[in-house]
């Protein structure tokens, strides 16, 4: 049976699209108390199938598939250029295609003004009649408002007219930020992307026996699975470690081991990599928020996925890539040893005008990385850090990095890193690391 909390979620699931969603009309129709419709329209929003706008209140919006993530809704940039809606909220909850601005002439403006866009103008009334006219939805930018017919026409039309106090720039770049954001979230692999769903999963309950363990081994030559309860919730794993030695007939829940770590769904694979290789775990269970089974995730699953990231061409980068695409390998003066020489970038400073702790960190764990994998193919994570020299690096400098390999065994690596600028030492690091073989 399911919690009043995911019969709530299923309710505003199952609304149509743009539906006005309140905490008193949820907790009057499913008879729950307002507490808990509030928690469940919250969990909605962070699900990505709800907005609320402040003076507006909560719809339910398109839920977003990954692979159009980069598309947003009207609400999204209510919320995103803290604007006002003029009119139009019926039409909130649609996507907007592209968005134009309205830095031309008038015909000119109208000719790459289609349906689904949103022009972004300033206070240019005929431009806003003539924009819904086409299809599309307005931003008015500067705070200004517009006639009371051009409302009127929105709410007629479905298409949201929003005023932001932001200025015509700073709303592109905020809107241009936010996509660019979702690109980047896109390409980060989530354990939900990549998990055997329960349906296909081999569960087994508390109630059943080894018997049942041998007989799933014997048919699928897996040796662990899950334990669940009535109610689908997490209980223990079983392994032919925890079974070897005991009688048949022996109850599951007498042998597992109680309280596996679990991940859920929206837990990135790099971080289930990190909690496999350091617990030298092979299968987590994948749950949600009431601790109930999703499916599996398993060892040979992560290393795959982690495999495909690699090979993925980059869309959105991070302040990471940045940094790290600015490390040059060069050859040292002896043989064999890796220089590798980084440009102090404006976007790599702090307020001061020097190199950020965090770019130094970033800098030196990636050439401890790069020289790591010369001497094992396989990805690896970090385990420990330690800067004990850091000086203060300008902006416009060069550096250069020498790692050195002071030890490499089956598991692990140590390296120390020495930075130079203009051949004077500027930082000192000595890393740990723990390798993943891929095999």
């Amino acid at each position: 049976m399911a919690t009043k909390h995911e019969q709530i979620l299923q309710y505003i699931d199952e609304l149509p699209v743009g539906e006005k969603i309140s905490v008193r009309q949820i907790a009057k129709a499913l008879a729950v108390s307002e507490g808990t419709a509030y928690r469940a329209i919250k969990d909605a929003e962070n699900k990505g199938y709800v907005s609320t706008i402040e003076r507006v209140g909560t719809i339910r919006i398109e839920r977003k598939k990954k692979e159009n993530i980069e598309k947003l809704t009207f609400a999204e940039v209510v919320n995103i250029v803290d604007g006002q809606v003029l009119g139009g909220r019926a039409g909130l909850h649609k996507t907007l295609n592209k968005f134009v601005i309205g830095a031309m002439k008038l015909e000119a403006m109208m000719r790459y003004t289609d349906a689904g866009n949103l022009l972004i103008v300033g206070n240019r009334t005929q431009a806003h009649e003539l924009a819904l006219k086409a299809g599309a939805a307005v931003l008015i930018t500067g705070g200004f408002d517009t006639e009371d017919h051009v409302k009127k026409l929105a709410d007629d039309l479905q298409l949201p007219v929003i005023s932001s106090s932001y200025d015509t720039f700073t709303v592109a770049t905020m809107i241009n930020r936010a996509i660019y954001d979702q690109l980047i979230k896109k390409e980060i692999v989530l354990v939900e992307d990549i998990l055997t769903p329960l349906q296909e999963a081999i569960v087994l309950k508390t109630t059943d026996t080894i018997e049942d363990w041998l007989k799933y081994n014997r048919e699928t030559n897996h040796s662990r699975f899950p334990v669940v309860d009535h109610n689908l919730k997490v209980q223990g794993v079983v392994t032919s470690k925890d079974i070897m030695g005991h009688d048949p007939g022996m109850p599951i829940e007498k042998v597992m081991t109680k309280n596996p770590m679990t991940v859920g769904g929206k837990t990135s694979v790099a971080s289930s990599s990190h909690m496999m290789v350091w617990e030298g775990i092979e299968l987590l269970p994948v749950v949600d928020e009431a601790n109930k089974l999703e499916g599996i995730v398993s060892r040979q699953d992560v290393l795959k996925a982690l495999q495909m990231i690699q090979r993925q061409p980059q869309v959105g980068e991070t302040i990471d890539d940045i940094v790290t695409n600015q490390l040059v390998l060069t050859r040292g003066k002896t043989k064999g040893e890796d220089v590798y020489r980084c440009e102090v970038t404006p976007q790599m400073t702090n307020h001061l005008g020097t190199i950020s702790y965090g770019v130094f960190t970033t800098i030196v764990s990636e050439a401890a990385n790069r020289v790591l994998r010369s001497y094992k193919k396989g990805d690896l994570v970090v385990e420990n850090m330690t800067i004990y020299f850091i000086k203060p690096v300008q902006i416009d400098s060069m550096l250069e990095i020498y790692p050195k390999v002071l030890e490499v065994g089956r598991k692990f690596g140590k390296v120390d890193v020495e930075v130079f600028n203009e051949g004077v030492l500027v930082g000192k690091a000595m890393m740990m690391c723990q390798l993943i073989d891929r095999h």
